[in-house]
């Protein structure tokens, strides 16, 4: 089941002592149009990312303004502080396994996810997961950067004081307009400049923000004499049956955080100097970074909730209390370097990727950058935070689910029906063992589609005590029968679409040596 029918010419790639395989000089047709610079496999001598760098990438995107805030989620459900980092803790232990999986064809192969997917999906087909990853990041790119120029405005206001009562353009003050545009210039400068000069930015952003986060809570304790009462409340919902029914939705909201790396995670490993490298750098920086994170919002907000009275979550917000110029120009710079770490690796590198897939002699990896900042902007990003129906029920729940399907065929393709074993010319070469169907493989198609409805077709909306839909869709399920999967849409589309992939494929196979 190694290989796909049709067979196509023998495959030149050299493998050294580590397993990784590079292509020999002229190994495919260089005007193919699914090759461009970027697209190509990394040559062996520029793939020396080190276990430090991949840690490194992983504090950067994880000490972030969001996910600081996902144990408030949590505690709001009624967790306690100890369930809520339970439950990110194992989330995050969870999503780790297929980052491994996936990443494991980067230091490999030193292929980006598109080239990756097209091993499934087939040269053409590539593009279908290829650009429904590139919307989810472009708008994330868009409201990370919103809510960055917001915690900027905000800084800078009480640094300056004014900003707020500045004339206000299309409904909000000018000055917001300033910071989120120049927010906006700045990141896309740092990523014009290519990978190199994010995993330099990255090497120095992790540290420098956990620094902040340990002052945050130095500062914050300092304040309360101690870590306030939030530690001493008690779950509302014990360890017992009202515990689960909270728990399961809320650990598939945890993984969902970090399920769109699951997939593009191959766009950094394919600079890595060897499994070792990737392996290590996303086991001790993921699940670790996160769970720490998780308890240092915890400790803060609680002793926030001693100082202040009431609970405040948001460490913008919480920064801006702070009672001196120096304070509020360290935290400016922190919630900068902080929201940019995380927007550039996360939510630029992927789409530029996959942009660059769709026309690789039209878009290169800059230009595909600089698009992801265009249509961050223009899918108007303030409007979507405004209402969290329409960007959490109609645009993340659904896309997180199609995303843990994609997640599964390419788990399935990669190690259960080629057993790691890729033909890289041919991921570049029409004609090749990837060709399948005029580039398109329908077997991963059909895996995606029913993948698909099993993960969203239960897609429903909760309703408020007024009884009160909260969300777009029907409250009895868009498929009424699917209801039930709905809140464990990625795990259900990952484990359907690899099982069913697997068996098409295995199908097709006998079929072919009958």
């Amino acid at each position: 089941m190694t290989d796909t029918v049709p067979a196509g010419p023998p495959i030149s790639q050299t493998a050294d002592a580590e397993g990784r395989v590079e292509l020999v000089q002229g190994a495919y047709p260089a005007d193919s149009r699914f090759a461009n610079d970027d697209l190509k496999p990394v040559p062996l001598a520029e793939r020396r990312w080190t276990t430090y760098n991949f840690v490194a990438l992983w504090i950067g995107m994880a000490h972030c303004i969001p996910s600081w805030t996902l144990a408030s989620g949590l505690i709001a459900l009624g967790m306690d502080w100890k369930q809520a980092v339970f439950t990110i803790a194992l989330a995050n232990l969870i999503v780790l396994v297929p980052m491994l999986l996936t990443g494991h064809a980067g230091p490999k192969y030193g292929i980006p996810f598109p080239v990756f997917a097209r091993a499934a999906f087939g040269l053409r087909g590539a593009n279908l997961p290829a650009l429904i990853r590139a919307a989810v990041a472009c708008c994330w790119f868009g409201i990370q950067t919103w809510i960055g120029g917001q915690g900027v405005f905000l800084l800078l206001g009480n640094i300056f004081g004014g900003w707020a009562d500045a004339s206000e353009v299309a409904g909000q003050p000018w000055t917001l307009w300033v910071c989120f545009g120049v927010f906006w210039a700045l990141e896309l400068a740092i990523i014009h400049r290519g990978m190199e000069t994010l995993r330099r930015f990255e090497n120095w952003a992790a540290p420098f923000v956990l620094v902040g986060a340990v002052v945050l809570l130095v500062w914050i304790a300092g304040k309360a004499g101690g870590l306030g009462t939030l530690l001493d409340q008690p779950s509302r919902l014990g360890w017992g049956a009202d515990f689960w029914p909270v728990f399961f939705p809320g650990l598939m909201g945890m993984i969902g955080f970090w399920a769109t790396l699951s997939l593009n995670i191959p766009d950094f490993t394919r600079f890595g100097r060897g499994q070792r490298a990737q392996v290590w750098g996303q086991t001790l920086g993921l699940p670790t970074t996160m769970t720490v994170f998780a308890l240092f919002s915890v400790l803060v907000t609680s002793g926030s909730e001693a100082v202040y009275g009431a609970p405040i979550w948001d460490p913008v917000a919480l920064t801006a209390k702070a009672d001196n110029v120096f304070g509020l120009l360290f935290g400016l710079v922190t919630v900068l370097v902080a929201t940019i770490s995380v927007n550039l690796a996360a939510n630029v590198v992927s789409p530029a990727y996959d942009l660059a897939n769709l026309a690789p002699r039209l878009i290169n990896f800059r230009t595909g950058a600089l698009i992801t900042g265009v249509v961050g902007v223009v899918i108007m990003p303030w409007k979507l935070t405004s209402s969290p129906e329409l960007y959490i029920f109609t645009w993340l729940g659904v896309v997180g689910g199609l995303l843990g399907t994609v997640a599964g065929i390419l788990i399935a393709d990669y190690w259960i029906i080629r057993r790691t074993v890729l033909h890289l010319a041919d991921l570049y070469t029409p004609g090749g063992r990837y060709w399948y169907a005029s580039g398109w493989n329908w077997r991963a198609v059909g895996a995606f589609a029913v993948g698909g409805v099993l993960a969203v077709g239960g897609s429903y909306s909760t309703v408020d005590a007024e009884g009160a839909k909260q969300g777009p869709f029907p409250v009895d399920g868009l498929v009424p029968f699917l209801k039930p999967l709905a809140d464990y849409g990625w795990a259900v589309g990952l484990a359907s679409s690899l099982v069913l992939y697997a068996a098409l494929m295995a199908s097709g196979r006998r079929h072919q040596t009958a």
